[in-house]
């Protein structure tokens, strides 16, 4: 069954939505009224109490139905039985109450009484929400809502069968019955009298109850117009009308009244529609029943003694008469008794003789129309309301008994009534009140009341008037032959009313223009208006003669007849009405005469003002008369000094505080302040800022608000009215006039010469100005002001809907707070330079902190949201400036109940069914717009306030509780939950998710939020992605502001779930859910605990309604997102010269939108709620207009008409097109930042939470496969595309890191070598999709370079990607042994796994084949015209295709398009000065290390061909003449320069010479070794030739300090003794020292151990660090050993035994290496040697055995060799166990390259020694003698022979003993070697 807050929820958002229901609306609506159909027949209907149930529920154990047994406690049991006493309600019916309280609010830590108080107002919210749905479903149906037929159709039937089985009658005894003192109505004497309401609040009971009777009432009244009473049903409410009249007339309140006039009216409604249906096809009810109409005669016949009551009844009687005419001639026809027919018209004649001598119609008028209640009621109520009694006085009007009971009331009037009386200006009279029209009379006789009657009724709905020829008939009658102004004064105000509408008004101007009447038209008036005046010239021709006075009637007459005039004006043709009254200059004459009553002038000014809007000359006319005639404002005294008068000046100062005050009624000061208002706001110029209204305003400000507080008012809605005026004017001052600086120098000069008591003259004063002057100290002006405010909206409240006044003072209230809004808004540009004698306004009101109060708690007056709206504005600006301001409102006790208020308002906005078009006027927008902007600001701030963050202690530490405390962030969830209303309020959805997702971020509010947002309770992550995410898109075309918001809706749900992904701590059980459960419906897969462990699939995940939609995923959500935003962006660049129509006008709107001035403040420019920057639209269209004025003048000549309407299409053409800019730019924006929170939510899970996914690498290559998609889209923008772009390069770098990480999805904790295989790595077909797709992102048509750089960088990672099928961390030889020793290796075939990767690699050599040409053509036009950044990344693409070149083709394409040469050329005009500090500097020095990889990636890829190429090219000339690696400047210097002025650490080194010196190693494979004779070699001259151009770099490498050096001048010794090792055997000449410099560094590397010589550095290099320079150093000792090996073989070198033994002068300069040292060097290559073998052989038992090694020792290992960050504390052995696996493969690779290495090494060391063992030191062949090299004359002695051979034994005996199993290479070929060179060794030392 339906629940009443869902049934309501229902019924709102089908029936009170601007459009009409969806389908689905209009089933389930039909399904939610037909479940509550028995509540509906059993309204308010509940179970008693039970003796039993009370037995059961103080047995603490209660089952609810559908639900388990309840435990209770000894609270629970009390308070279940409180409430069961205090509501009458069943004892199991309040344990539900119970239950459901707990479940809204959360009962724990909650007192008793506060209980019992939440679960009856629970209790009634399900009543009032049942009554409500009710109450909707009359509504729709009697009121025209636009609904379809159909749809009414099936309401109205459901009503009617509620209707017709007894649900009237439940209407009228509910009525009664709770009105009642006893618990199932206003409650008990012991019944808790005040209950806690949905918000919170503390209401009382009574109140409660009222109220739902009121809505009984109005469904009372709607359920006649559904299904007519019958005569049992008008007798109950007959006589429930007679106890609610005697109600009222015993306790007269608002809502007492309202449910009097609702059973009043529902008679009413019910005779005159009964009576009306008297047709053919359907009859009268009640006229059917003879027995009835005699019945209720007698009934409505009698007489009581209480005038309230018989005042109802008069109007029943009037009803009944009525019924009676409209049923008479039925009547006559259907009975053919005659008696039965004249005893009809008896009873009609009965009752009108009563009606007129009663005179029902004044009961009525001052009862019911004209109070309060009536007026204050529900408007729709209202208005069916005078419908019915338009309806009754038509059909009472036009019946010919009436009209002859009225004509005779008409002629006793005119006999009855004295004519006329003078009337002086000081007579106690006025205009408006209808019991003082009279003058001296006492009563109102029955023909004027009926005229006021009629006035009152087309007063509020004029539309009734159309088409109603008895009422105008009715008109003509009584407008002829009055003999007393009473008559016709009322007859005239019935004709202002009638002349108060479009059709009215021309008909009244006509009847009084012609000669419908003798006595009664325009003329009279003028006539009358024009003897005066020549009275009043003659009189004060004559000296010494008085004023005439004004006789009282033609006062009154007059005043009638320009209230008349007035309506006419105002309500007619604006084309017509400007030739009705062209002269009106004597509606001023009498103006400025002291005898003419106050209230006459203000009659007089009033139908002034509605001349003013009718022309622009009128305007000018009213300036002109009102200055000729009118009273003076600004008297003498207001002058720059004191002139003594000799006389009294009559001016209005004189008027208001002479005349006016003493009769305490003020119309001509009212009527004065209101025409000036009305010119003021017509007045285009503003020019000098108000100056020219100074006077008035002075009069204003110094003599009516001043003293207004201070006055008496015999009618309290004058008081309001001339309050209400000058707010008004003050309003204007401070709207229409900005500050300017001459506005601070003026005042500041001015406070510098004028004492206190000194004031300056009005020519110098600004009313700006002199009101912030005011309000910035405190003056009379802000005294008054919150003086009304400080009364307190709750006293506001009370009086606008009790009092008759109410909206005047609505109006006040809102003028003030509007008035403080502006103040605040401009103090701040004054402050500084006015202090101290101003201070800002919010200091101001800090003096008295209740005056900060009582602004801020008029949020909670919801009669008019513009009041809220500027309370809400007054608390931004306040919190913006007032540190102090929460902790003020709590010491002020405020602080709740403001909370509550934000709440409640925020609440009720969202429960609207219109949307409001301006944002500035929305409650809810701006209330959301507070909390997001106090977000940032110190704490505690508003924020914290109103979403109930705690105050008391660090906010941080909060626990939000939005379902215990009634707050706008219960608010917000609920919106959110529910999401009602989506096009009313979409920006209320779109602010709450931005809000949300601000307090995300902010370090003080984050965790409570993400707290709260991660609880199962609120489910709020995935629900959201269904009901906001992936919800379809609305069409732009049906609701394009909608589909805006819609868009960033989705961007900021997408953001706070990637905050929740990013910050989520993972710790936390509720926090990894809530991820898991994010990134299991985003992705659509399986999900992995974040320890590595158990995957959870979407089938295991735990059975709740959140995941229950899970299970339902069939598509990645992520990928459904991305198609959301994929269409095409709306146009903004749209040129006008295509809206314009006229060629003539297109350049002035560009003028305008182009113009720089007009981009700031006050400019055609704004920034929206959303920070758009859109086109003010009203700015726009005023501008255009001074545009178009001033470049064409001849415009506003009267005779180009067709030119100014040529000038109007135009600029709406303009707005037209503005407007749809504004909203296709608001679009666009949305777009992308909904795509740029998709992006963030797709790269943190890509990065931060992808290990708790299973198959990752589908998921990141459906990802980058739909970015790239979409990228290459032609509906994809330049922006769109950069964004997705970097999605693409994130997943493509995530599929490399993805491919080699722990699997984890094992469910054993062992591991094989099967989880080093790639076993994520996409097919070839998936990789070729992927080229494919990111070839047509490439070549898409719109693009830009930035883009291209992105993409670039992408085919760059997925070439990379490409590459390594297999872990790179993994050599290839650990790979083969640990498969031969896998026992389940039949799934891994690494031949198959190389023949996919060479097809790979041919398949994407021929995708970009295909596309070479474009590619191409791009890629190089980037490379040489790009920016620098592009420049370098384009030319590492052509680096990665030259890679993957087969055929040559790349490279014959970079031939023929001439690149490599343009390439060269850049080369050779880089200079060492390019490294400077600058940034350009420094991309252009990236670019050349580009060029250089390229042309080294050439040299490799082809060999000796490439290197040809290059050298064909004349590339060492070209590096030679760049200068590239000059040292110049100094290399460091320029690093630290670098580091200092740009933080970067770039080290120069690394980018030039080390790239240099690669690349000129690689050309050195030109160089044929067989012939190192062959000096034509021009290569290797050319080599040479560069060697020698830079010989101080070669000489500074061989001579630095190698014990200092690093890995990276390690490496640039290693290609410098490379490069002169290939080339410089050539070069005969040795005076450039590099041979000293090869032997000096021999010298040091190999005289000592090669750790220890390189381990003297400072620096403690990590494990890894530590091996990878071991490696570096041997290799340069192999580099050495192999230039010294080429030198004894082909050069015949021949080393001494030992330093002692040369003693050659020039040996210590050569420092020739000797056969000592390389003796040293194989001991130190030796044990390095067998320690690398020994930890070879030792982790690869490791590895073997890594699933039988304990958890310390895993730990132990990753200890050892793993890279810091790789596994965490909560990581679980399997993954321990991989990674610990993983880095002693990496090490057993480093280690077997090493022993790679110094295999090669000892061999080479080896055979130089062996060399020199076997030739002997001592050559007795004179030939050999020649042959050989040697630096002395001396041989070796056999001493020093045998001391090295006895040294090198020991070590050669160690190689011979290597082992093959722990070395793993084949070492045949090298023990033998060792042995042959131990023999020979032996030998020598035997001999």
């Amino acid at each position: 069954m339906v629940t009443p807050k869902e049934l309501l929820a229902t019924l709102e958002s089908a029936l009170l939505s601007p459009s009409q229901p969806s389908a689905a609306q209009r089933v389930e609506l039909l399904h939610a009224v037909r479940s509550s159909l028995p509540s509906f027949r059993s309204l308010l209907s509940y179970p008693p109490p039970k003796p039993s149930d009370r037995s059961q529920v103080q047995s603490k154990s209660v089952r609810l139905p559908d639900s388990p047994t309840i435990s209770l406690d000894d609270q629970d049991v009390q308070i279940a039985l409180k409430l069961s006493d205090d509501l009458h309600l069943n004892e199991i019916d309040s344990v539900r109450l119970l239950v459901l309280a707990n479940q809204e609010w959360g009962l724990m830590g909650r007192e008793p009484l506060e209980i019992v108080r939440l679960a009856s107002g629970l209790w009634y919210t399900e009543r009032r929400d049942l009554l409500t749905s009710l109450h909707l479903l009359f509504r729709a149906v009697v009121l025209d809502q636009g609904l379809e037929e159909d749809l009414l159709s099936d309401i109205q039937k459901y009503l009617e069968d509620l209707i017709n089985s007894g649900l009237r009658q439940r209407f009228i005894s509910l009525i009664k019955e709770l009105k009642r003192e006893e618990p199932s109505g206003l409650g008990g004497p012991v019944s808790e009298r005040y209950l806690l309401d949905s918000r919170g609040s503390l209401v009382e009971r009574r109140a409660v109850v009222s109220r739902e009777r009121l809505i009984l009432g109005h469904c009372l009244v709607l359920s006649v117009l559904i299904v007519r009473m019958n005569s049992k049903d008008v007798k109950d409410v007959f006589s429930a009308l007679k106890d609610s009249a005697s109600e009222v007339s015993e306790n007269n309140g608002t809502v007492d009244n309202q449910i009097a006039f609702s059973l009043f009216f529902s008679l009413v409604i019910a005779f005159v529609s009964d009576g009306l249906s008297t047709v053919p096809d359907k009859a009268s009810i009640l006229s059917s029943d003879a027995s009835f109409r005699r019945e209720f005669n007698e009934i409505v016949m009698a007489t009581g003694n209480n005038s309230i009551v018989e005042g109802f009844i008069g109007g029943i009687r009037l009803a009944w008469v009525v019924h009676l005419m409209l049923i008479q001639d039925g009547i006559a026809s259907r009975e053919s008794n005659l008696s039965s027919s004249s005893n009809e018209i008896g009873y009609i004649s009965q009752g009108l003789e009563v009606i007129f001598s009663e005179n029902v119609f004044q009961f009525l008028l001052d009862k019911v129309i004209r109070t309060a209640a009536y007026q204050n009621d529900d408007e729709d109520m209202i208005y069916m309301c005078n419908a019915y009694l338009h309806k009754l006085i038509s059909c009472f009007l036009s019946s010919s008994l009436a009209r002859d009971k009225i004509k005779e009331s008409k002629d006793r009037a005119m006999s009855m009534l004295s004519p006329y009386r003078s009337a002086g200006p000081h007579d106690f009279v006025q205009d408006q009140s209808s019991s003082s029209i009279q003058g001296t009379e006492t009563f109102t006789t029955p023909f004027v009341s009926i005229m006021e009657f009629v006035s009152e009724i087309y007063q509020k709905e004029p539309e009734l008037l159309s088409g109603n020829e008895v009422l105008w008939t009715f008109v003509t009658f009584a407008g002829e032959d009055h003999t007393n102004f009473q008559t016709l004064v009322a007859f005239l105000n019935m004709l202002s009313t009638l002349a108060s509408s479009q059709e009215g008004a021309p008909k009244v101007y006509e009847l009084l223009q012609g000669k419908a009447f003798r006595s009664i038209g325009w003329s009279t008036l003028f006539e009358c208006l024009a003897i005066y005046d020549e009275k009043f010239k003659k009189s004060l021709q004559t000296a010494g003669a008085m004023l005439p006075e004004i006789q009282e009637g033609d006062a009154k007459a007059l005043v009638a007849y320009l209230n008349v005039l007035m309506k006419v004006v105002e309500y007619g043709n604006p084309i017509e009405r400007k030739n009705w009254f062209p002269d009106i200059e004597p509606l001023f004459k009498l103006l400025s005469y002291e005898t003419v009553p106050p209230y006459l002038k203000g009659a007089l000014r009033n139908a002034i003002a509605t001349f003013v809007r009718v022309s622009p000359l009128s305007k000018d006319s009213i300036w002109t008369y009102l200055e000729q005639y009118d009273l003076p404002v600004v008297g003498p005294h207001l002058q720059n000094g004191p002139q003594p008068m000799a006389t009294q000046l009559y001016d209005m100062q004189f008027e208001l505080n002479e005349i006016e005050a003493r009769r305490e009624q003020y119309p001509s000061t009212i009527s004065f302040i209101n025409l000036v208002n009305t010119l003021i706001a017509e007045e285009k110029d503003t020019s000098d800022r108000g100056q020219r209204f100074i006077g008035i305003f002075r009069f204003i400000y110094d003599h009516v608000f001043g003293p207004f507080p201070q006055r008496a008012y015999a009618d309290p809605c004058e008081k309001w009215q001339l309050v209400g005026a000058c707010l008004k004017n003050f309003h204007m001052m401070l709207s229409m006039y900005d500050i300017k600086d001459v506005d601070i120098e003026g005042v500041v000069d001015q406070s510098r010469t004028l004492t206190a008591k000194e004031s300056s003259s009005l020519q110098t004063q600004l009313p700006v100005l002199e009101l912030l002057k005011d309000f910035m100290s405190g003056k009379t002006a802000f005294r008054n002001i919150m003086g009304i405010l400080l009364s307190g909206v709750n006293s506001i409240i009370a009086e606008r809907s009790s009092q008759i006044y109410g909206q005047l003072l609505e109006n006040v209230v809102q003028l003030s707070l509007e008035i403080i809004v502006l103040a605040l808004e401009k103090d701040l540009l004054l402050s500084d330079y006015w202090r101290p004698q101003y201070q800002p306004l919010d200091v101001i009101l800090s003096q008295d902190h209740n005056q900060i109060v009582a602004l801020l708690e008029y949020v909670r007056y919801d009669y008019e949201p513009k009041v809220q709206q500027s309370s809400i504005k007054i608390m931004s600006i306040l919190s913006s400036r007032m540190v102090e301001l929460v902790q003020l409102l709590l010491k002020s006790n405020a602080a709740n109940s403001l909370i509550e208020d934000y709440a409640a308002c925020l609440e009720l906005r969202s429960e609207e069914s219109q949307i409001i078009e301006r944002t500035n006027d929305d409650p809810g927008i701006l209330i959301m717009q507070l909390l997001i902007d106090n977000i940032s600001r110190p704490a505690p701030n508003v924020t914290h306030l109103l979403l109930k963050f705690e105050l008391d202690a660090p906010v941080e530490r909060t626990v939000l509780q939005p379902k215990f405390h009634y707050s706008c962030m219960k608010v917000i969830l609920d919106m959110l939950e529910k999401l009602l209303k989506p096009d009313v309020n979409a920006l209320l959805h779109e602010f709450s998710l931005q809000l949300l997702y601000e307090l995300c971020v902010d370090p003080l509010t984050s965790i409570p939020t993400m707290d709260l947002l991660s609880n199962k309770k609120y489910q709020f992550f995935v629900k959201h992605l269904d009901t906001v995410g992936i919800a379809p898109l609305p069409k732009r075309n049906n609701n394009q502001s909608l589909r805006i918001s819609s868009l960033h809706q989705r961007a900021w749900l997408l953001k706070i779930l990637a905050v929740e992904l990013h910050t989520g701590d993972i710790s936390s059980s509720k926090h990894r859910e809530a991820c898991q459960t994010i990134l299991s419906y985003l992705f659509g897969q399986g999900i992995t605990d974040i320890g590595g462990g158990q995957t959870l699939s979407l089938l295991t995940l735990q059975d709740t309604a959140e995941n229950a939609a899970i299970r339902t995923v069939s598509k990645s959500k992520v990928l459904e997102l991305l198609e959301i935003i994929q269409f095409r962006s709306p146009d903004t660049t749209t040129k006008l010269s295509n809206i314009v129509p006229s060629l003539k006008y297109d350049l002035l709107p560009e003028d305008i939108l182009g113009n720089p001035a007009n981009s700031g403040m006050g400019g055609v420019y704004y920034y929206s709620e959303r920070g758009d920057r859109l086109i003010d639209l009203a700015s726009f269209h005023d501008k255009l207009w001074q545009k178009f004025n001033s470049a064409y003048p001849q415009l506003s000549n009267l005779g180009s008409e067709g030119e100014v309407n040529d000038v109007r299409q135009t600029i709406q053409h303009l707005m037209r097109w503005a407007w749809k800019y504004n909203k296709n730019l608001e679009e666009q924006a949305a777009q992308l930042h909904m795509l740029t929170a998709w992006s963030q939510i797709v790269e943190i899970s890509a990065s931060r939470r992808l290990t708790m996914l299973e198959d990752r690498s589908e998921v990141l290559f459906q990802v980058l496969g739909a970015s790239l998609t979409a990228s290459a889209s032609p509906d994809c923008s330049l922006k769109m595309a950069f964004i997705l772009s970097q999605v693409a390069l994130t997943c493509m770098a995530k599929l490399q890191d993805e491919r080699f990480l722990f699997p984890g999805s094992m469910n054993s904790d062992s591991i094989m070598c099967l989880d080093l295989i790639v076993a994520k790595q996409l097919s070839n077909g998936a990789c070729l999709t992927i080229l494919f797709k990111l070839i047509m992102a490439i070549l898409r048509p719109e693009s830009s370079e930035s883009l291209r750089r992105r993409q670039y960088a992408l085919l760059l990672s997925y070439f990379q990607y490409c590459q390594n099928v297999v872990d790179p961390d993994v050599p290839t030889t650990v790979l083969q042994f640990l498969l031969l020793n896998e026992q389940d290796n039949e799934y891994i075939d690494l031949p198959k796994i190389d023949k996919e990767q060479a097809e790979l690699a041919r398949a994407n050599f021929s995708t970009l084949r295909k596309e070479a040409q474009s590619i191409m053509d791009l890629v190089i036009k980037d490379a040489t015209h790009g920016s620098e950044p592009g420049k370098t990344i384009a030319v590492y693409v052509l680096d990665a295709l030259i890679c993957i070149d087969q055929e040559r083709y790349f490279l014959n394409q970079l031939q023929s398009r001439g690149f490599l040469r343009s390439c060269l050329m850049s080369i050779s005009n880089f200079s060492s000065q390019d490294g400077g500090h600058s940034l350009g500097s420094l991309q252009r020095a990236c670019t050349f290390e580009a060029e250089l990889a390229l042309l080294l990636r050439i040299s490799y890829k082809y060999g000796k061909s490439g290197a040809q190429v290059l050298f064909s090219m004349g590339i060492l000339d070209h590096l030679a003449s760049g200068r590239a690696i000059s040292l110049q400047g100094g290399f460091r210097r320029v690093e630290m320069r670098l580091q200092r002025d740009m933080a970067v650490d770039v080290d120069r080194q690394q980018m030039i010479v080390t790239p240099v010196l690669r690349l000129v190693i690689s050309l050195t494979s030109l160089v044929d070794t067989s012939n190192f004779l062959e000096v034509k070699n021009k290569f290797v001259r050319e080599v040479i030739d560069f060697v020698k151009g830079h010989q101080s770099l070669f000489d500074q490498l061989l001579r630095v300090d190698v014990t200092e050096v690093d890995e990276l001048k390690l490496e640039q010794i290693n290609l410098v003794v490379g490069i002169l090792s290939k080339v410089w055997p050539y070069e005969d000449s040795n005076g450039y020292g590099f041979l000293q410099g090869l032997f000096g560094l021999m010298y040091t590397v190999f005289s000592h151990d090669v750790v220890s010589t390189f381990a003297g550095s400072s620096v403690i290099l990590s494990p890894e660090k530590q091996r990878n320079s071991e490696l570096q150093k041997f290799r340069l000792c192999f580099s050495l050993s192999s230039y010294l090996y080429f030198l004894v073989t082909k050069k015949s070198l021949r080393l001494q035994p030992s330093e002692a033994s040369s003693s050659d002068p020039t040996s210590v300069e050569m420092q020739q290496p000797s056969l000592s040292e390389l003796n040293s060097l194989l001991t130190s290559v030796t044990t390095s040697l067998e320690r690398a073998a020994e930890e070879k052989s030792l982790l690869l038992n490791k590895i073997r055995d890594i699933n039988e090694l304990s958890r310390q020792e895993v730990d132990e290992i990753i200890n050892m060799c793993v890279r810091q960050g790789c596994i965490s504390s909560s990581d679980n052995i399997q993954k321990r166990r991989h990674v610990a696996m993983v880095e002693m493969c990496r090490v057993v690779g480093s280690r077997d390259q090493l022993i790679s290495l110094l295999l090669l090494l000892s061999e080479h060391v080896l055979n130089i020694i062996l060399i020199h063992l076997q030739e002997s030191s001592v050559v007795s062949d004179a030939s050999l003698t020649t042959k050989a090299i040697t630096y002395g004359d001396k041989q070796d002695s056999r001493k020093d022979i045998e001391s090295l051979c006895g040294k090198l034994i020991p070590t050669l005996e160690q190689l011979e003993v290597l082992s093959e199993e722990k070395v793993g290479h084949n070492l045949k070929v090298f023990h033998r070697l060792a042995t042959s060179t131990k023999e020979i060794a032996v030998q020598k030392i035997v001999l």
